[in-house]
């Protein structure tokens, strides 16, 4: 049954002067600092939403551009969001790539969970109801959260990410993106069954990817896909498929019926976070690297997770299309990463 958009009109939007700056908390190995937004509509027991930038990005910005704030006074969550600070990367990358930061107990990953404790604790955050979801770093970063704490979130959405522990090197990061990890599904599996202790369930994932990003390779999402259907038991299972010429969204279910890892490639989309700004229920707006393609994927993943009032069975149609992809001048976290390779001699 297809989606029907809900019409919510005059809801209003978050600016960072509304933003709660985290009081200190403990530990902080990776010396990040942290905002949180708690809407008026917000009720004890409410869902927490963690969201991880992209390199060169704000962490304020990137959220109100993606509509997590919007999202938040409709439907009565908090959101959280982390700051990575300069003196830990100078392009204000999530360290994905570094293991003393993606370890339990460890750096970046720590302090993310010690802002997402506190949170809880303070706002009377149902802990049962914690997500996270990221943009390319700040994906990559969300995919070692929910494997090196599993018990912790209730599900994820990852965005232009690369799986968690491919890499361990500035060198291999760089290659990763160009082209993706070699590892096979099992090994991709393994990375995430040996990061911490984990008996219990595991998250519910959305994957998310351009077919044309230039940035990430899209490979990455593949390879992603690969170690979360291993980790849930998935491998071989037979997905449901929806696909149109804007996107192409599989779903895989449990024995139960349930849906615990999806899949969306949008074709012909560019580095960079979906967002529809003409729907009825429109969020967000343009940015860098916030792309309004006519889908709005945090809109999305709110239905998906069961934080809104409806339930993701499909995605939305659309008129709007995609510009072809065509070369353009590098700018940004693009330009970043492209002159590093060279550098290398990874690239021409």
């Amino acid at each position: 049954m297809p989606i029907t958009r809900t019409r919510h009109f005059g809801a209003a939007v978050a600016t960072p002067k509304e933003l709660t700056k985290l009081p200190d908390f403990k530990p902080n190995p990776g010396n990040l600092a942290g905002q949180v937004y708690l809407p008026d509509a917000m009720v004890v027991g409410a869902p927490l939403v963690i969201v991880l930038h992209g390199c060169t990005q704000n962490a304020a910005d990137y959220a109100d551009a993606s509509g997590w704030f919007a999202l938040a006074d409709r439907h009565g969550f908090a959101v959280l969001i982390p700051q990575q600070q300069r003196a830990n990367n100078p392009n204000l990358c999530f360290n994905w790539f570094e293991p003393g930061d993606t370890r339990r107990g460890q750096g970046e990953a720590a302090s993310i969970k010690a802002m997402t404790d506190s949170v809880i604790a303070r706002h009377d955050i149902n802990p049962e109801r914690v997500f996270i979801t990221g943009l390319s770093a700040g994906a990559a970063m969300a995919g070692s959260m929910l494997a090196i704490y599993p018990e912790l979130f209730a599900g994820g959405g990852l965005i232009a990410g690369i799986p968690h522990g491919t890499a361990t090197s500035v060198m291999m990061a760089l290659q990763q993106m160009r082209s993706g990890p070699r590892e096979n599904a099992a090994q991709l599996g393994e990375r995430i069954y040996t990061a911490s202790n984990h008996q219990g369930r595991w998250p519910k994932i959305s994957i998310w990817h351009g077919t044309a990003d230039h940035v990430v390779a899209s490979d990455n999402s593949k390879a992603t896909l690969a170690q979360w259907l291993v980790v849930h038991g998935l491998a071989d299972a037979k997905p449901a498929n929806e696909k149109n010429t804007q996107f192409h969204r599989r779903i895989w279910h449990d024995a139960a019926g349930r849906a615990q890892v999806e899949h969306v490639e949008m074709q012909g989309m560019g580095h960079g976070t979906p967002i529809d700004t003409r729907a009825t229920d429109a969020v967000g707006k343009s940015a860098p690297y916030v792309l309004d393609v006519g889908v709005a994927s945090s809109v999305h993943l709110i239905e998906y997770w069961g934080i809104s009032d409806r339930v993701a069975s499909s995605l939305p149609q659309t008129t709007a299309k995609l510009a072809p992809f065509a070369p353009r001048p590098e700018f940004g976290v693009e330009k970043i990463i492209n002159d590093a390779l060279r550098s290398a001699g990874l690239l021409k």
